[in-house]
C-alpha cells in the first residue's frame, strides 16, 4: 500500500507517481471479476449488456470530477458517504466481513486505481 494525502474532497497526486493508462482502465472497469464497476454503474459501452442502475452514470465522469476527486472516490469512497455501498479499492483497514484470501489485500492495486481514473478522465460530456 502506498501512502497518500487526502484534500478535502480528493487525493490530488497520484498513488504511482504518474498518470495510469486509459486502455487498461477501461479494461478494469469492463471487467466483471476484477474492477465489477457495470454491477452498478452504467456508462458509454454500448458492446456490454446489464449494466448497473444503482450509482452514478460513468458517462461523463470526467468533466464532473477531477482526477483527484475520481482517485478518492475509487480509494476509499466512504470518506466522502459513510453509508455508501461502493467498497473502498485501495482500503484494507477497518473492513468487516472479507473473505480470508483478500484480507489485507486491496481489490485493485495502486497502478491499477491510476489507470482507472486516467480511463474515466477521459469520459467527458
Amino acid at each position: 500500500m502506498r501512502p497518500f494525502a487526502v484534500v478535502g474532497d480528493a487525493i490530488p497526486a497520484p498513488l504511482t507517481g504518474t498518470s495510469g493508462d486509459p486502455a487498461r482502465g477501461r479494461v478494469i472497469v469492463l471487467d466483471r471479476r476484477l474492477g465489477a464497476c457495470l454491477l452498478c454503474h452504467r456508462g458509454p459501452f454500448p458492446e456490454e449488456k446489464f449494466q448497473g442502475t444503482l450509482a452514478p452514470e460513468l458517462s461523463g465522469a470526467g468533466s464532473r470530477w477531477s482526477a483527484g476527486q475520481l482517485r478518492l472516490r475509487l480509494v476509499d469512497p466512504t470518506r466522502l458517504n459513510p453509508d455508501t455501498i461502493m467498497p473502498p479499492y485501495y482500503r484494507v483497514d477497518g473492513l468487516v466481513r472479507v473473505g480470508h484470501l483478500w484480507r489485507g489485500k486491496p481489490i485493485l492495486s495502486a497502478g491499477q486505481i491510476e489507470d482507472v481514473v486516467s480511463f474515466l478522465s477521459t469520459l467527458r460530456e
